[in-house]
C-alpha cells in the first residue's frame, strides 16, 4: 500500500490521537532547511531580551544549546528558572517532566514553554499515577505500606512526585540517591523506588550494602506486581519496572569490546545503566560527575562514556586533547529530547513575540503542592 506525503505528519504539525507521531502547533514551523533560521533565532531572542530565559539540558542538540542561557541537568535548570524571577517566559529545552518541575518551582507570573509538547520521557511514562496508586493499595492490603517510604527519581511526572510527597516520601537525583535512601531507611523498613529500577538497585547494593535478593521488581502490568506475598514482605527495596531507553542499552559486552579496541581506556557510566554494566565500569556517576571527571582528566586520557550521545559528542569536542568515544558502537540519542529542535524553538519564541502563548506547561495546584513538599524534603537532607 502506498502512502502519499500529504498523509504523513510532519513533526510538530498536525495530530494523530492514536499515536505519538505529532502534536498540534498553531501556525507554521520554520522549515529545518531555512538558511535564515539561525538569524531568526538570534533576532527573536534579542527582541524578547530579559523577558525570556532559554534553558538547555545536557542531552540537547547543539543547534539548540548554542542559544541556551543556562545548561545543566533537569533539577539544576528548574532551580535556575526559579532564581531568574524577572524572566517572564522560560523556554525549557528538555522534556516534559523537566518543564513540570520548573513550573512547580517558579512563580505564578512566570510561564514555562516547552517548544514541542511531544518531548516526553520514556522512563517517566513507565509509571502512571493510576499504576502507582494501585501498587500502594496492594501494599496497604498486605499491611506494609505504613512501613514503606516512597522515593521517586527526578525523572518522573509531577503526578508521581505528588504521590511521593503525599505519602511522606522524597525525591532523589542521581547525585544524591545514596543520601536519600539512607534517610528513607532511617524512617521506614522498606522503600518503594520509582520509576528507575537500575538507579535504585545500583544505589541500594553498591552504596548501601544491600543484596540483590533484598530487591524485588514490581511489574505494574501484573497482579500484585508479579510478586508473591512473601517476596514483598521480605523485600527491602521494591523497585518499579522502569528504565532509561538510552542508558539501558549499554551492556557488559559494550565494555569488553571497547577495552579490546582501546587499550588503557577508562569506562565511565551513568547509574541509570544496568547493574552488570555499573559493576564493570571504572567510574560511575551523574551527568555532572561524568563531565567533571572527563574534563579534569590528564591530556591524552582515553574515555568510553556510557550516557547520551549529544553530551558525549560535546565532551569530545571540548576536550580535543583526549580520546573520548561513545560506549556503544550503535549510536543512540535521546529521541524524545531531540524533538526539541531549532525550528520549534524559533516558532515558540516568534509566537510569544506575536502575542500568542504556546505550549505552556501548567501543573495542577494540588499536584504542585505535594510535589513541592517532596522536593523540599530532598533539599532539606
Amino acid at each position: 500500500m502506498s502512502i502519499s506525503l500529504s498523509e504523513l505528519l510532519v513533526l510538530g504539525q498536525g495530530s494523530d490521537l492514536a499515536s505519538e507521531r505529532g502534536v498540534s502547533c498553531t501556525g507554521e514551523l520554520p522549515p529545518a532547511s531555512d538558511p535564515h533560521l539561525v538569524e531568526r533565532a538570534i533576532s527573536a531572542k534579542a527582541s524578547l531580551g530579559d523577558r525570556a530565559l532559554i534553558l538547555g539540558h545536557h542531552y540537547q542538540r547543539d543547534e539548540v544549546i548554542q542559544f541556551a542561557d543556562i545548561t545543566g541537568d533537569s533539577f539544576k535548570l528548574a532551580q535556575a528558572a526559579a532564581a531568574q524571577s524577572s524572566a517572564e517566559f522560560i523556554f525549557f529545552c528538555g522534556v516534559h517532566f523537566m518543564a513540570e518541575s520548573a513550573d512547580i518551582l517558579t512563580s505564578k507570573d512566570q510561564k514555562i514553554i516547552l517548544p514541542d509538547l511531544a518531548a516526553g520521557c520514556s522512563m517517566a511514562d513507565m509509571a502512571t499515577a493510576n499504576q502507582v496508586n494501585q501498587c500502594w493499595q496492594e501494599l496497604e492490603k498486605l499491611g506494609v505500606a505504613s512501613r514503606t517510604i516512597p522515593v521517586t527519581y527526578m525523572n518522573s511526572s509531577a503526578a508521581i512526585k505528588s504521590f511521593t510527597g503525599e505519602h511522606g516520601g522524597t525525591i532523589c537525583t542521581s547525585s544524591n540517591a545514596q543520601k536519600t535512601l539512607e534517610w528513607a531507611f532511617a524512617k521506614g523498613e522498606k522503600v518503594l523506588f520509582l520509576p528507575d529500577q537500575h538507579l535504585g538497585r545500583n544505589t541500594a547494593v553498591l552504596a548501601l550494602g544491600l543484596t540483590l535478593e533484598d530487591c524485588v521488581l514490581w511489574n505494574p502490568w501484573k497482579p500484585m506486581g508479579g510478586l508473591t506475598e512473601s517476596e514483598i514482605r521480605g523485600a527491602k527495596m521494591i523497585l518499579w519496572r522502569g528504565h532509561c531507553s538510552v542508558h539501558g542499552r549499554f551492556t557488559r559486552e559494550s565494555i569488553e569490546e571497547v577495552r579490546t579496541r582501546m587499550p588503557g581506556v577508562k569506562v565511565i557510566v551513568h547509574p541509570e545503566c544496568q547493574h552488570e554494566v555499573v559493576l564493570h565500569a571504572d567510574v560511575v556517576g551523574s551527568t555532572e560527575k561524568i563531565i567533571q571527571a572527563v574534563s579534569s582528566s590528564p591530556s591524552g586520557s582515553k574515555w568510553a562514556v556510557g550516557t547520551e550521545l549529544n553530551l558525549v559528542s560535546r565532551l569530545a569536542a571540548s576536550n580535543p586533547d583526549k580520546e573520548i568515544v561513545f560506549l556503544d558502537k550503535t549510536v543512540c540519542y535521546c529521541s524524545t529530547m531531540n524533538r526539541i529542535d531549532l525550528p520549534h524553538l524559533v516558532w515558540a519564541m516568534e509566537s510569544i513575540l506575536a502575542g500568542h502563548i504556546v505550549n505552556e506547561i501548567k501543573v495542577d495546584d494540588r499536584i504542585a503542592k505535594y510535589s513541592k513538599l517532596a522536593l523540599d524534603q530532598m533539599l532539606a537532607l
